[in-house]
């Protein structure tokens, strides 16, 4: 019996330490739809359209274009340095949008340690179209 948790336990320490080794490089993930929303949002939102032209807007003011990223942070900065009690800034981006766009005004964020989050569509409003 003894030699046997000793397998047992090696086997465990084997699988424990090659597993740490395996980094998957791509997966096919199908992303679940939201059906809950917050009643708050951000009145410092950020759009990105199909083609990957980003602009801001601040509460009910005009969108304003972006054409660089230090635009958008010192945007970002000022909107929120106007409100105190906001605490993030939403992201509207189109579904045809580049992910590696969404993740270039997501790094505009994490570098001026503002927090962002992507605004979602609900499940009705999706089959209401």
């Amino acid at each position: 019996m003894a030699s046997m948790t000793d397998v047992i336990f090696l086997l465990l320490v084997f699988f424990m330490a090659t597993s740490t080794f395996v980094f998957p490089t791509a997966m096919e993930i199908n992303l679940p739809q939201g059906t809950e929303q917050t009643s708050l949002k951000p009145s410092t939102r950020v759009y990105i359209d199909s083609i990957g032209t980003v602009a801001a807007a601040y509460a009910d003011g005009d969108l304003m274009p972006m054409a660089e990223m230090d635009e958008l942070a010192t945007f970002l900065k000022t909107s929120l340095a106007q409100d105190s009690t906001q605490t993030a800034v939403a992201i509207y981006a189109d579904e045809a949008v580049r992910y590696g766009r969404i993740v270039e005004v997501l790094n505009v964020g994490a570098r001026n340690d503002i927090k962002m989050v992507l605004a979602t569509q609900s499940t009705s409003q999706r089959q209401n179209r």
